[in-house]
């Protein structure tokens, strides 16, 4: 099994920043995306941002610019530094991995189980 545990949530003033860590853990041959997602009250879950084994990034628009992803593939860990926070970047943050547990198996997504984040003066 595969286990991904997230930190890093909490309350921020609007401006603020946070950052947030995931470590995947289990049964792991390789990862291919890390990446994060966040869903607000009464929105659907949608992409934060996203990183590559090889180091490509993608971002939200909403984010561009205040947000960076980062990944350890060493430690197979993710990081998502948020600065200029705003009430709108208010949500459950949950950590995704795509996983391949052996050589030759196929790939699988596997999810945290979420952090609050918090944007309020």
């Amino acid at each position: 099994q595969v286990q991904l545990v997230e930190s890093g949530g909490g309350l921020v003033q609007p401006g603020g920043s946070l950052r947030l860590s995931c470590a995947a853990s289990g049964s792991i041959f390789s990862i291919y995306t890390m990446g994060w997602y966040r869903q607000a009250p009464g929105k659907q879950r949608e992409l934060v941002a996203v990183t590559t084994d090889g180091g490509s990034t993608n971002y939200t628009d909403s984010v561009k610019g205040r947000f960076t992803i980062s990944r350890d593939n060493a430690r197979n860990s993710v990081y998502l530094q948020m600065n200029s926070l705003k009430p709108e970047d208010t949500a459950v943050y949950y950590c995704n991995a795509n996983v391949r547990r052996s050589r030759f198996g196929l790939t699988r997504d596997y999810w945290g189980q979420g952090t609050q984040v918090t944007v309020s003066s």
